[in-house]
């Protein structure tokens, strides 16, 4: 099968193809949410490759970018920051993208940026947002991305494999695509504040997405985080997980390491304007464990399904989502942040980690160049208490739990939680994507038994997405 594979790879690329440009990676709008039934037509991958749809007249372009956004509360809290958006193609082939804002604000968990870089200060903090990424295409098998950036698995809001949530790190990527068959392999360098000081961690992910018809199409998703350096070995990046066409699981065996592999399954189909879609993550497990029905802790998995579409009338378009989510405590913890499935303190896949269910619903619409979107959410999390960890947070170990059996969804300190979110906005420069926006939160938690109400201003590139609605 390997064989095949090899000498597969080897013939496609005498075929000649070139590419325009890399999408950015941003939530989608009712204008290009639903993309048309083809057998060669992958979705799951984001941001996508976009072939012959140069949107500049040019061969470049140099854009402002901005962020700014002020939150009414007990306290006027703010965040500014101010840079530029280059993009560039060249032959055809070549793609270029960099952004670069430079900011300050406040902490506040509303406003707070997901940076690379960032300073405590005095007032608050300086942070730099940057993201960048290179692509190249010589035919239309292969195509080769490397960058600082998020990349995204999944259809859905949220994903359980790979998320745009938390901060960008550094990326290789290579993506193929042949038959009915996109295969996606991923390399990422991740990195850990311990004692004040950077520790590295590496990951290393293989995607393979699969059009059994037109409107049918299953995913299989793994992936394995592993420490280049610890206090038994320093083997840099592992050169085994380099290979595109091995499993992981099997190779982790044959290193005898502890390193953290998870593996998943999705499955999209799609009617009309309409796509169901569904996912499911898998850390570990135990068959004998599940038959008996004994809630043990290392039965760690999770499951997503949901379905959104698009709605025309008179150029006017509405998009509209339901989604739930549901994962096992301790699901992508493991002993040390070394080894965890997260970056820079933020989880790698659903913002809440582990030990929760959530349903949220979205509805999108535009009149003219008025946007609305509305989020709405109700979710039930388990929190930790008493310096116990009941599998929430990916950053305690799991070797604090505090009992073997009888684990479920919501143990620990539940919190139940539901949240809406309204947000208008204007399109100020349409090319640079900056838009005028007014947003207003409205929550309630049985954490604290109140009723919480937000609103918040801001002018903003819509370039890449600012998470407010978890």
């Amino acid at each position: 099968m390997r064989l095949a594979l090899h000498i597969l790879l080897i013939i496609l690329p005498v075929f000649s193809h070139g590419q325009s440009e890399i999408g950015w990676l941003v939530d989608e709008a009712p204008e290009d949410s639903i993309q048309p039934l083809a057998v060669d037509q992958h979705t799951s991958v984001r941001p996508a490759i976009r072939l012959k749809e140069w949107k500049h007249e040019r061969n470049w372009s140099l854009t402002p970018a901005a962020d700014m956004a002020i939150r009414f509360n007990s306290d006027l809290e703010f965040k500014s920051a101010l840079g530029i958006a280059f993009e560039a193609k060249w032959k055809e082939k070549w793609y270029v993208r960099l952004l670069g804002l430079q900011g300050i604000g406040q902490s506040d968990s509303v406003l707070e940026p997901k940076s690379y870089l960032r300073k405590n200060q005095p007032f608050g903090y300086s942070y730099s947002e940057l993201r960048g990424r290179i692509g190249y295409t010589p035919n239309e098998v292969f195509q080769f991305q490397a960058g600082l950036d998020h990349n995204f698995i999944g259809e859905g809001n949220r994903s359980l494999f790979l998320s745009d949530y938390g901060v960008p790190s550094p990326f290789g990527q290579i993506r193929t695509r042949f038959w009915r068959v996109e295969y996606t392999v991923l390399y990422q360098f991740f990195r850990e504040q311990l004692n004040d000081q950077w520790k590295q961690k590496n990951g290393a992910t293989h995607h393979i997405s699969f059009n059994a018809t037109k409107w049918l199409n299953f995913g299989v998703f793994e992936t394995v985080i592993f420490q280049p350096k610890d206090t038994l070995l320093n083997r840099g990046y592992e050169v085994e997980y380099l290979n595109p066409v091995i499993f992981y699981r099997p190779q982790e065996y044959a290193l005898g390491s502890s390193d953290n592999v998870l593996l998943g399954l999705s499955m999209t189909a799609k009617w009309r304007k309409h796509t169901f879609y569904s996912q499911f993550i898998l850390d570990e497990f135990s068959l004998t464990e599940w038959r008996a029905n004994s809630g043990w802790w290392a039965n760690k998995y999770g499951g997503q399904v949901g379905v959104k579409g698009r709605l025309e009338k008179n150029k006017h378009y509405w998009f509209y989502r339901l989604e739930f989510n549901a994962v096992r405590p301790y699901t992508y913890a493991h002993l040390t942040s070394g080894q965890n499935y997260g970056n820079q303190g933020s989880t790698l896949s659903h913002p809440y980690g582990g030990n929760f269910m959530e349903l949220l619903a979205e509805f999108k619409f535009n009149y003219e160049k008025w946007h609305v979107d509305v989020f709405t959410s109700y979710s039930l999390r388990g929190k930790d208490k008493e310096a116990l960890s009941y599998g929430g947070d990916i950053y305690q170990p799991y070797t604090l739990r505090p009992f073997e059996y009888d684990h479920k969804i919501g143990q620990g300190q539940g919190v139940n939680r539901f949240h809406i979110f309204v947000r208008m906005h204007y399109p100020i420069f349409k090319k640079t994507e900056l838009r005028a926006f007014i947003e207003n939160h409205l929550s309630y938690s049985t954490y604290n038994s109140r009723w919480q109400y937000t609103p918040v201003i801001g002018l903003r590139s819509f370039l890449w997405n600012d998470y407010r609605n978890y």
